[in-house]
């Protein structure tokens, strides 16, 4: 998706097919279960699958030409790795152009591969970049407890993972059990990561906004950030 893309209702626009436009929004959501690199693209223009125009079809028919150009683009996973378990949240502020609400994105890794990913826009609007990024981790938080449980049925204990996160304000917020002003009108259910970080399930770990692979499950790029970041997930070029 081109970086100064703006999707909105565009409700002047012509109509096109709608079984159509799911049925291709369909087959690419199937896709992104193996193609972290569509997910945000994806996401974005299914959420104009009640009434989709002209304008939502052109953005549809970019990630497809994306596709036919990079179809042995691939995840790598060598067999030699360490098993070092970590993942990276972060969130667009406000990216929604209709509600305003912001973008969770989310990623795991085992060694330096991805194994899980997630973009969804959140269920509230946020008043700040700080509760925009809190919401963010702890929705992060519950994919990483999620894989904790399933890894120690193999014997394998992942626990105290590490959440790279670039919002110190959200660091802050996770550690400190005291509830402000400012932070009391946060829904209770994304407080539960304070109780994960108290009994060691996870840490969160500053990181650099621009070392933040989950960016690309919030937003477009231009080509040199986009092919950093799908390189640093363990993206590679088969041909």
């Amino acid at each position: 998706m081109s970086k100064t893309t703006s999707l909105s209702p565009d409700l002047e626009g012509e109509d096109v097919d709608q079984h159509q436009y799911r049925a291709m929004i369909g087959s690419l959501m199937y896709l992104t279960a193996s193609r972290p690199d569509i997910m945000f693209a994806t996401c974005v223009c299914a959420r104009f699958q009640a009434n989709p125009k002209v304008s939502h079809m052109l953005a549809v028919k970019r990630i497809f030409r994306y596709l036919k150009g990079a179809s042995s683009l691939g995840l790598w996973y060598p067999r030699n790795e360490d098993f070092q378990f970590m993942a990276y949240t972060d969130s667009d502020y406000g990216g929604c152009n209709i509600s305003k609400k912001s973008t969770s994105g989310g990623c795991q890794f085992l060694g330096s591969r991805i194994v899980s990913w997630q973009c969804k826009k959140q269920s509230c609007v946020s008043t700040s970049t700080a509760e925009a990024e809190y919401i963010a981790a702890s929705s992060c938080c519950a994919q990483v407890i999620w894989i904790q449980n399933q890894m120690k049925d193999y014997g394998v204990d992942l626990f105290n993972t590490p959440i790279q996160i670039d919002n110190s304000s959200a660091i802050s917020i996770t550690n400190n059990p005291v509830k402000h002003s400012k932070t009391k009108h946060i829904d209770i259910r994304y407080h539960f990561i304070r109780d994960c970080a108290e009994k060691k399930l996870i840490h969160l770990v500053k990181v650099d906004s621009e070392h933040n692979l989950a960016d690309l499950f919030t937003k477009a790029f231009d080509e040199g950030r986009f092919r950093y970041l799908i390189t640093s997930i363990g993206m590679l070029n088969f041909e």
